[in-house]
């Protein structure tokens, strides 16, 4: 079985007391044999994230993946785990593949959401801002929603975030 390993963030912001966090949304293809277009889909809600490249370490991928996908400068706060899992690529040789995919909790710096570059729009539909609270309700992946709910434990225990 082949193995990815991908690397990505949960980035928050705290504004008028309120904790925000930085979410994509991906286009979702139809499923084989819909006669749905992709432009008719509903978008996928995420956390910014992709593949690490070779000689580069998986924090600086997260950094490099939230910067590309949502416009925005960050900084890290802490780990907060891996996502591990199998899926079925739906492209090419249609392969399973073991994933893991690391997780940091960031604080925002800079930058405004969804001020990404034209070509990143073939990934990215558009970047908002979410209540972090909402997070788990919203995204569409179980790894991602066990790392906001992660993110969430992390800013309870640890007031000086």
């Amino acid at each position: 079985m082949e193995r990815e390993i991908s690397s990505g963030g949960v980035v928050i912001r705290k504004r008028d007391g309120v904790w925000w966090m930085a979410a994509i949304e991906v286009p979702q293809e139809p499923a084989r044999g819909s006669k749905r277009t992709v432009g008719r889909t509903k978008p996928v809600v995420a956390l910014p994230k992709g593949a690490v490249d070779p000689g580069e370490k998986p924090l600086e991928t997260a950094l490099r993946e939230v910067r590309e996908e949502t416009g925005v400068e960050a900084e890290l706060i802490a780990k907060l785990g891996d996502s591990k899992y199998v899926y079925s690529r739906t492209w090419g040789d249609g392969q399973r593949v073991f994933k893991i995919v690391s997780f940091y909790l960031m604080r925002y710096r800079s930058g405004r959401i969804n001020q990404i570059a034209p070509e990143m729009r073939i990934e990215v539909t558009r970047a908002k801002w979410i209540r972090l609270e909402d997070a788990a309700r919203l995204l569409a992946y179980k790894g991602e929603k066990q790392m906001v709910d992660r993110a969430l434990e992390y800013i309870a225990t640890h007031p000086e975030v």
